[in-house]
């Protein structure tokens, strides 16, 4: 008997279940909130030099504001103002001769910056001046994040395994609620970066965390959708997100209500389960009973629980040490657990290096910031769709595969369009972003699915961590095109040929059982799902 045996006994997909991925969708619609609150709040909008200083009589106080315009600040061949540049002294003569102001002596802005608050109201740019000179500065914000998520990934994977899903769940929803206020409450910029830099670390947990407990209460018959569901939920709020934004346009409000949620997660947690597949694998053989025996009561199930007694889950999961403890360091002790990380590595630095490629480097499609985000939202729904029929026809493996390859093929087509051709390079280049989703889809089930239930944290996350390297790289390769312009697609192209060869040597998990410890995916051979002969056994 294995445990999935014992799962299908009492419902792997009932209300029990459901009910489970409704409550972890609560805090799950954080993750694009964060993600992509950059994208707001970090936000630079049209500026110039503060000139209200010039303002103290004489001539320029009784000139209107786009005469003072004119002869403070030097005008751009696109007729706007100069962000960063002022005359030296007001240039009276411009009012009557539109000579050419080039040979004009200028200087950088003396007395702040005027902002366009027309998008919105404040940002980080606009509060504490993170333009010209300091605009790397507001660009680093997305990279802070991201390190944060990055190390929590590392973090997070090895408490869920070593102290349960549950508890560590409960430790991310604490630390990105108390850190995501805390960067609303920042009153300067370094503060700012550490909260956020926090924050992410918080978020990652919810993250991988959220997924692996899931799967592991879930049958394999329902593995793929539940999987892909729970995915959505990313979608969907990457198509909210516009509208709180355009609502709530001051960046503080913001980034406090993008993390509201999680004090009703943190309400709701008291109703989650803790995965009974872990309980079992660490010898707590109890309290999987418990929530065993909760998951049949609530699935109308409890007749199969009268004769499973503690002693006989004891013997589903076999573990050869009860009391060891699991770390990173088992990733690379056996040949086979080294092969998988090496290749899941892999597969996930090229999955987020071309997702968030694409995303930065896509042509903006010639609308304002809300409307462009909400048709990014919307391109990821049919790669859900269409996911969900490939992973239970074809299988893991090659969907995981093919998605990125089709990635590839996108990106190395759209170098070959003309830049002048917008349209054409627009579409690709969504199509892109659409399969470069479903292969990310993919790769978070994919990936619980290899894992033995002993290492699944660990693994997933050793490979977020990897995959928020990926991140951090592909910028640098966007600014490549200066160097050539076809450097950064052929260079991303690369990178998802690369994937797609190690997504090639990965094992085939459809209608697997999940494995429990190292020593299963030691063996050769994995197990199908439950015979008729094995039923009978139950």
């Amino acid at each position: 008997m294995r445990f999935d045996n014992v799962l299908a006994d009492v419902s792997g997909f009932g209300k029990f279940q459901i009910r489970m991925v409704l409550l972890l969708v609560i805090p799950r619609v954080t993750l694009p909130f964060h993600f992509l609150l950059n994208n707001s709040i970090a936000s630079i909008p049209s500026h110039h030099c503060d000139i209200s200083s010039l303002d103290d009589g004489g001539i320029f106080r009784n000139l209107s504001q786009q005469e003072k315009l004119i002869v403070s600040i030097p005008f751009l061949q696109d007729g706007k103002p100069s962000s960063c540049h002022m005359f030296a002294e007001p240039q009276y003569h411009l009012l009557f001769n539109s000579t050419n102001t080039t040979d004009l002596p200028t200087v950088p802005c003396q007395s702040g910056w005027t902002y366009d608050n027309a998008t919105f109201k404040t940002t980080l740019a606009s509060e504490w001046d993170l333009v010209c000179e300091k605009k790397s500065t507001n660009r680093a914000t997305a990279t802070i994040f991201f390190m944060g998520v990055m190390f929590g990934a590392a973090a997070f994977g090895y408490l869920s395994d070593r102290f349960g899903r549950k508890k560590t769940l409960l430790v991310s929803y604490i630390t990105t609620a108390l850190f995501g206020f805390a960067s609303a409450l920042s009153y300067n910029f370094p503060m700012f970066a550490a909260m956020r830099f926090l924050t992410g670390f918080g978020i990652s947990g919810i993250s991988i965390v959220s997924i692996v407990l899931c799967i592991e209460w879930v049958d394999i018959k329902h593995r793929t959708l539940v999987g892909v569901l729970l995915s959505l939920d990313w979608s969907v709020s990457t198509i909210i997100l516009p509208a709180v934004a355009y609502l709530v346009n001051e960046w503080r409000y913001l980034t406090a209500t993008v993390t509201a949620p999680l004090f009703v997660a943190m309400l709701t947690w008291w109703w989650l389960p803790e995965s009974a597949r872990w309980l079992i694998s660490n010898g707590r053989v109890n309290s999987a009973h418990f929530y065993l025996s909760k998951c049949a009561k609530f699935n109308g199930r409890e007749e199969f629980m009268a004769d499973l007694k503690p002693e006989v889950l004891s013997k589903v999961i076999f573990v050869e040490n009860e009391n060891r403890k699991y770390s990173f360091v088992d990733l690379i002790r056996t040949p086979k657990m080294r092969q998988l990380a090496l290749l899941t590595g892999t597969l996930w630095f090229g999955v987020a290096c071309t997702y968030y490629g694409i995303s930065l480097n896509v042509d903006g499609f010639g609308v304002n910031i809300y409307l462009t985000q909400f048709i990014y939202g919307i391109s990821e729904v049919p790669a859900k769709a269409f996911v969900i029929f490939f992973l239970d026809k074809i299988g893991r493996r090659l969907t995981q595969a093919g998605t990125l390859f089709l990635t590839g093929l996108c990106i190395f087509c759209s170098m070959l369009i003309p830049r002048d051709q917008g349209t054409a390079r627009t579409t690709l280049g969504a199509l892109g972003k659409m399969f470069a989703e479903a292969a990310f889809t993919t790769t978070f089930l994919y990936t619980t699915e290899i894992y033995p239930t002993v290492m699944r944290q660990n693994g997933l996350g050793y490979s977020s961590f990897m995959a928020r390297i990926g991140v951090s790289v592909s910028p640098l390769m966007i600014i490549l095109e200066d160097t050539w312009s076809y450097l950064p697609g052929i260079l991303f192209t690369l990178v998802t040929l690369t994937a797609t060869l190690a997504a090639s040597f990965l094992p085939e998990t459809l209608n697997a059982h999940l494995p429990e410890t190292i020593e299963d995916v030691e063996q050769t051979r994995r197990r199908s799902i439950p015979t008729s002969d094995e039923k009978s056994t139950l």
